[in-house]
C-alpha cells in the first residue's frame, strides 16, 4: 500500500511539474507577442497618418474650379444638390474671393462651411 501512495505522489509531482512549465511558458510567449505587436502598431499609425495626409491633399478641391461631382465627393454633408448650388452661385456671382464666401450660397450654413474648410481651397 505504501508503494502505491508513493507512486501516486511521484506521478502527481511529475505531472504538476510538466503542467507548471507549460502554464508558465504560455504567458511568456503571449507577452513576447504583445511586445512585438506594439512597434507594429506605431508603424501602422505612422502609415495611416501619411495615408490620411495624402488622401486629404487629394480630396482638397478648389471652390472656384471644381465640378459638381468633385465638390460633392470632397465635402462632408454636401450632396449633388448643394454642390450644384455652389457651382451656380459661382457662375452667377463670379469666383469666390474667400472660403467664407461659401456661406452666401443658399443651403450652406456656417457649421457646414466650417466643417469643410480643411477640404477646400480657392
Amino acid at each position: 500500500m505504501k508503494r502505491g501512495i508513493k507512486a501516486l505522489c511521484l506521478a502527481l509531482a511529475v505531472a504538476s511539474c510538466g503542467l507548471s512549465s507549460t502554464s508558465l511558458a504560455a504567458p511568456f510567449a503571449g507577452k513576447a507577442q504583445m511586445t512585438q505587436a506594439r512597434p507594429d502598431s506605431a508603424d501602422n499609425k505612422a502609415m495611416k497618418s501619411t495615408a490620411n495626409a495624402a488622401e486629404s491633399e487629394e480630396t482638397t478641391v478648389s471652390i472656384n474650379t471644381a465640378t459638381v461631382d468633385e465638390l460633392a465627393k470632397a465635402m462632408n454633408g454636401v450632396g449633388k444638390k448643394k454642390a450644384q448650388a455652389i457651382v451656380s452661385y459661382r457662375e452667377e456671382h463670379g469666383p469666390f474671393k474667400a472660403l467664407d464666401d461659401l456661406k452666401q450660397v443658399p443651403g450652406m450654413g456656417d457649421s457646414l462651411v466650417e466643417r469643410n474648410l480643411p477640404n477646400l481651397k480657392l
